[in-house]
């Protein structure tokens, strides 16, 4: 999760996060580099007295100067639309999970199981336990096997809301009415925290999401009791 004072992103915890993550290095390099050549001659400019007709009037550098964004804008381009794929394939998922959004908690529904399902709200900052973190703990995680493709059906009963798990990479609208959805594959085990990402009400700060991913053993004990207590 974020801490205090990060200026980067979280720690990767998905394949699609580790590729936006480095398109993101890739993206601000050319943003570096674009960014020093402009303040070079915006510099050059007004230091220097000097004038060039070569400089004033080229047609060579007319080219230069319309071919070489064009280039840089594909190679942003090109990596861009990969992960853009890769973010939509959704490959023989091995579990289905459906997330609706509540003014203002989450309730989830393991399609999979014929009676798994239960709400996720908040944890009021009285009731934290040591360790625990304020405004992002719930009273049920989101509990997924780790190392496994798992598919989210996103809806909403209300009003907006959007569900996103940035360690994961995965940021979904939620809409009343349309069903939505995503995929992600834990990479690790582990827990991981969102919020509501939409501006959905008075308590839009106040509906996180806790995503733990577990062994697969695990996954089907703790879905063995959640079974047994409904």
């Amino acid at each position: 999760m974020a801490h205090p004072s990060q200026l980067g992103f979280q720690d990767a915890a998905s394949p699609v996060m580790e590729e936006l993550l480095h398109f993101h290095d890739h993206a601000l390099m050319i943003v570096f580099m674009i960014s020093t050549l402009v303040l070079y001659i915006i510099i050059a400019m007004v230091t220097t007295d000097l004038t060039n007709k070569y400089i004033l009037d080229s047609q060579e550098i007319e080219v230069i100067w319309t071919v070489l964004p064009g280039l840089i804008l594909i190679l942003i381009a090109l990596p861009s639309l990969r992960i853009l794929y890769l973010m939509d394939e959704i490959n023989d998922p091995h579990l289905t999970i459906k997330a609706m959004g509540h003014q203002w908690y989450w309730s989830y529904e393991y399609t999979d199981y014929e009676e798994l399902g239960f709400d996720s709200y908040m944890i009021p900052t009285q009731d934290l336990s040591p360790g625990q973190f304020r405004l992002l703990e719930t009273d049920h995680r989101m509990v997924v096997p780790s190392e496994s493709p798992v598919r989210v059906l996103v809806s909403a009963e209300d009003v907006l809301h959007s569900w996103a798990v940035p360690a994961l990479g995965v940021k979904m609208d939620a809409v009343p009415g349309r069903l939505n959805q995503t995929a992600f594959v834990a990479s690790r085990s582990g827990v991981y925290y969102g919020q509501c990402s939409e501006i959905c009400g008075a308590n839009h700060s106040f509906m996180p999401i806790v995503v733990e991913a577990v062994p697969l053993e695990h996954f089907e004990n703790w879905s063995s009791l959640m079974l047994e207590d409904a």
